[in-house]
């Protein structure tokens, strides 16, 4: 990502509500930087699977760890990095394969398709899951 940065960090006391809380956050933050979800056509598309991505790692965090810690969103001219934090520090695995009718084990899956790169750290205290997202293309209509 380009040295040209912003960071926006929500910490969490609780799990509890957190794929919720962590989804308006996301959503106020990718509003105020330009990538509204309601948008018509790509840039709408890609807010959209940001906030996705958001609510997928949230609940694997509330799922196999006591819940997440941390989402941190950071903007470059590139694109945006999604990362949640927990404190388990055992790293996820993207499941291959499975019954892909029966619910559950997919969100993995999900943030593997809609993200250009993806992976988890361990910490000193449990463990970051991200993702990276290009950028919407730019608006390119004419003013009115």
């Amino acid at each position: 990502m380009s040295t040209d940065t912003e960071t926006r960090r929500l910490v969490l006391a609780t799990g509890e509500g957190s794929v919720g809380r962590c989804r308006e956050f996301a959503r106020e933050v990718l509003i105020r930087w330009g990538w509204t979800p309601t948008a018509e056509g790509e840039r709408g598309e890609v807010a959209r699977d940001v906030l996705l991505i958001v609510s997928e790692l949230v609940t694997n965090a509330a799922a196999y760890a006591e819940g997440p810690v941390e989402l941190r969103l950071t903007r470059s001219a590139l694109g945006l990095r999604v990362e949640v934090a927990d404190c388990n520090p055992e790293l996820p695995v993207l499941r291959r394969g499975g019954d892909t009718a029966r619910p559950g084990g997919h969100g993995l899956r999900v943030v593997d398709l809609l993200s250009w790169s993806w992976g988890s750290r361990a910490g000193a205290h449990g463990k970051s899951v991200w993702s990276e997202i290009a950028a919407p293309p730019a608006d390119l209509s004419c003013p009115r």
